[in-house]
Formats: C-alpha cells, sequence, structure tokens
C-alpha cells in the first residue's frame, strides 16, 4: 500500500468501508461518538472555527491518536501560543501537527517551529487555504482537506506523508465519485460504491508516490 497515511472523518459507515480500504479512521475532538468501537484513532481533527484547546486536549488524552493537528496559527504573534499548546498535545499523540497561515512565517519557518512537530498544509477549497509558498515546507507535511486530485498535485512541491480528506463523501451523496481525475456520475450508483471506488481511486493516486527531492 501506499506510503502516504489516508485518513478520512466521518459516519462510521464511511470509516467501515475506508478501514477496509488501507484508510485510517479520522475524527473530530467534538464528534468522538463516530468512532465508538474503533481500536484505534489515526487522526483526530480540530473544529478551526471554534476551536477549544481544552476540549482537543481531553479529547487526545481519551483517544490517544497516531496524529492531531494544533490550531491554525494565523497570525504570527500566535505562533509560540501554538508551539506550547502542540507541546502538551505531544503527552497523548504520536505526532502533531503545526498549520502556519501567515505569510510572514515564510522566513525562517523552519527554525522557529521545534522539529518534533510535522507541518499541516490546507489545500485550497471555499473554506481557506494555506497562503505560504509550497516550498518553504522543508520537513514532513499533512495535507488538510481538499480534492484528492489538487492534494496529490500539491504532494509534488512538498514532502507528503499524511493527508485527510472527505470530499468524495458530499459528491456521493449525489451519485458521483472520484474516478482519479475529477469527480463524475458512477455508472452504476449507490451510495456506499461511489465511496468505496473513490477510496480505491485516490490510493491508486498515491500508490508510485515519492516525495520530492528538496534542495538545502
Amino acid at each position: 500500500m501506499p506510503g502516504v497515511d489516508r485518513f478520512v472523518c466521518h459516519s462510521r459507515r464511511v470509516l467501515r468501508i475506508a478501514l477496509k480500504l488501507g484508510w485510517k479512521a479520522g475524527v473530530q475532538y467534538t464528534n468522538l461518538r463516530n468512532v465508538r468501537g474503533v481500536d484505534e484513532i489515526g487522526f483526530l481533527d480540530i473544529d478551526w472555527k471554534a476551536y477549544d484547546f481544552k476540549r482537543h486536549l481531553e479529547a487526545a488524552r481519551a483517544t490517544r491518536p497516531g496524529l492531531t493537528v494544533a490550531h491554525d496559527v494565523t497570525d504570527e504573534a500566535d505562533l509560540e501560543r501554538v508551539v506550547d499548546q502542540a507541546s502538551d498535545l505531544a503527552r497523548f499523540a504520536e505526532r502533531v501537527v503545526i498549520v502556519p497561515k501567515d505569510k510572514k512565517l515564510e522566513d525562517g519557518l523552519e527554525e522557529r517551529v521545534p522539529q518534533e512537530f510535522w507541518f499541516g498544509y490546507s489545500v485550497p477549497t471555499r473554506y481557506g487555504a494555506t497562503p505560504l509558498s509550497p516550498h518553504v515546507f522543508r520537513r514532513p507535511v499533512h495535507l488538510l482537506g481538499g480534492r484528492p486530485d489538487v492534494q496529490r498535485r500539491i504532494a509534488e512541491m512538498l514532502p507528503v506523508v499524511s493527508l485527510d480528506c472527505n470530499r468524495f463523501t458530499i459528491d456521493a451523496c449525489y451519485g458521483d465519485y472520484f474516478d482519479g481525475d475529477g469527480f463524475r456520475p458512477h455508472p452504476v450508483g449507490g451510495y456506499e460504491r461511489c465511496i468505496a471506488d473513490s477510496i480505491q481511486n485516490v490510493n491508486n493516486l498515491w500508490r508510485e508516490y515519492r516525495a520530492p527531492r528538496l534542495e538545502t
């Protein structure tokens, strides 16, 4: 299977299909009921619009995820606070992701964020994006959301080790699926068939992925 870890945060119905196809369970800290009965939580996501660090930390303590993401750094002045929070989260997660979103952080990004943290890159959607150039990311990167084809293109510019994606769950509600190039009507249809075929086609996108060799 591909070396890039893939997570989906969604219903138990979707998780059941995804886990069979090599994905790992993801969940937002506000919705832990979706992972009841799941043995291992791969990714603990956040409610970035109404972030509650205390609630996030409690969820990390309860789930012991493989990966979680600290709150976005939308203002350079917040970096120290977010790094401190990430350090607290690291007590309960194998790895913590920090998501820089202030262009001022481009200069000296590697030096300003402790090496034990991975970086997160928000794939462009109508909800937002990471404004920093992909080329300033020199360490392992987790891709946050977006279309699977866009995720794969971005991965040619930075060293991706993991991603979360649930875009295909929206399209499946309308009988569409991801065919490896884009979204279109499924030839047979059915929500679960759309989910399964979308996931398999995302798997195929990453099967031969090799992180770009970055100049130092």
